[in-house]
């Protein structure tokens, strides 16, 4: 379905080639995904993965680990898929919130329980503003993936997370 995604855009997927394409009954994929905008959204949270920070011990391990999963995605598989997508869920409410419910929330709480985690452990103040930080740390991999202005790699992965931990760290 990426593939399709990133060659005609969210218009072009159908139940119907993905039942197609999956040699299956389209009643077999609506019992799974009550719609495309929920078979879109579950193709994202499989590639990008709804829990992107485990518990490592540490919270540069975390985001290291939840930075890593964006970096992956957004070199690979979603690099093209992702300006389409976007625009997609511009004009389509329904698909917005599947993305926003099924991929970008868990994502989210996962970071969130990492610097819940972080703050347990004294690693981050207590004052800051997570919602904000969450944004810092996935911005740069959208932005770029997006505008293609630079690369996504190894090396904006790790300067994310030093210029974060820099921000966490102040008391």
């Amino acid at each position: 379905m990426l593939e399709v995604l990133r060659t005609r855009g969210y218009q072009a997927v159908t139940m119907a080639g993905i039942a197609r394409k999956v040699k299956r009954a389209r009643a077999s994929i609506y019992r799974r995904w009550p719609s495309k905008p929920y078979l879109v959204a579950d193709c994202l949270v499989s590639t990008l993965g709804a829990s992107p920070a485990p518990d490592t011990g540490s919270l540069r391990g975390d985001l290291r680990a939840a930075v890593g999963t964006l970096q992956r995605a957004f070199a690979g598989p979603l690099k093209q898929a992702l300006p389409g997508l976007v625009a997609d869920m511009a004009h389509d409410p329904e698909l917005a919130q599947a993305v926003r419910r099924q991929v970008l929330a868990p994502r989210r709480k996962s970071m969130r329980d990492a610097l819940d985690r972080a703050r347990g452990r004294g690693e981050a103040s207590r004052a800051l503003d997570v919602e904000l930080l969450l944004d810092l740390l996935a911005g740069p991999f959208y932005f770029r993936t997006l505008f293609g202005h630079g690369r996504v790699d190894r090396r904006l992965s790790r300067s994310v997370v030093d210029h974060v931990l820099k921000i966490v760290e102040r008391k």
